[in-house]
């Protein structure tokens, strides 16, 4: 144990990492709702073996049944009939899990010595973010990430509603996305920005960088302390492209604003993956370090 905890300080940690897919259960893995001790152990497995020290733990709130209130009816938009009624349906699939059970599966975890640290990821509405952070002050969040998924009805990462960008154009879907992360990256709510720029997911671009939709989100973090992920997870979407987008990254470094690494794992065997492509990458940006995170409280390691 001395020497995992030895590991943990010395290596990298992966802080973002799910415990369910989305989608229809499939029969494979723990059923929606259950959090078995040796599946979360995989997911810490995974990370050791690719040299990394700690796994942060982070479901998604709007999952789980505790948001119903906090969150309302989020997908009502009666001037979008079909986003609205695709949503309704894929919070009604998705929301299976209980944010109490995750808590004290991964207080659990931690109780046997397992580097784990409780994380949550935070999906971002403007008017409810202060219920959610009343929902959520109880609970011993060693870290909260936050993200923007949603443009009202309209998700903008999933690729079934991907038509959307031709309705409203590529354009004004950035603009409108960029707002809401600035938003909450002023709020001062979450820790670390999650997948920063995932409106690219579905591999959507514009002709050029937008440097100036990037600038207030940036902006923004630098003012309320708050970082932002490197993750690789858009290596294995059509973008084919880390969060953040380079550009979007130096600018981050160049402001101050710190990192953390994620892959946004949803099964073992992506724990932690390309994580020396990201380390490369960040690198690249500018970076020699990075933050952990302790009861909400962030030290600076080396990267």
């Amino acid at each position: 144990m001395a020497a995992i905890r030895a590991a943990t300080l010395a290596a990298m940690g992966d802080y973002h990492v799910h415990l369910h897919p989305h989608g229809p259960w499939d029969g494979t893995g723990p059923e929606p709702g259950t959090f078995p001790a040796d599946h979360i152990d995989a997911y810490v497995t995974a990370a050791l073996e690719r040299g990394e020290g700690e796994v942060g733990f982070t479901e998604h709130l709007f999952r789980c049944v505790e948001s119903t209130d906090v969150l309302g009816p989020f997908w009502e938009d009666p001037s979008n009939p079909d986003v609205e009624a695709m949503t309704r349906a894929f919070v009604a699939e998705e929301r299976a899990l209980s944010l109490d059970r995750y808590v004290d599966a991964i207080v659990a975890a931690k109780d046997r010595g397992s580097p784990v640290l409780l994380g949550l990821e935070v999906d971002y509405f403007p008017d409810t973010i202060d219920a959610v952070l009343e929902l959520l002050s109880p609970y011993p969040w060693d870290f909260l990430i936050g993200s923007v998924h949603w443009i009202a009805a309209w998700s903008v990462d999933h690729e079934d509603a991907d038509f959307e960008f031709d309705r409203r154009g590529v354009r004004t879907a950035y603009e409108q996305y960029f707002a809401l992360e600035a938003r909450l990256a002023a709020s001062g709510s979450v820790d670390s920005l999650a997948h920063a720029d995932v409106v690219k997911k579905t591999g959507r671009r514009l002709a050029q960088p937008p440097l100036e939709l990037y600038r207030p989100v940036v902006m923004a973090a630098a003012a309320s302390g708050t970082a932002v992920e490197v993750s690789s997870a858009g290596l294995h979407k059509p973008v084919a492209e880390p969060y953040p987008a380079p550009e979007f990254l130096k600018m981050f470094h160049e402001a101050g604003v710190p990192i953390t690494t994620a892959s946004d794992a949803h099964y073992p065997h992506e724990c932690a993956r390309d994580f020396d492509e990201i380390k490369d990458y960040a690198r690249a940006a500018g970076y020699t370090e990075r933050v952990r995170f302790r009861q909400r409280r962030h030290q600076v390691v080396p990267l």
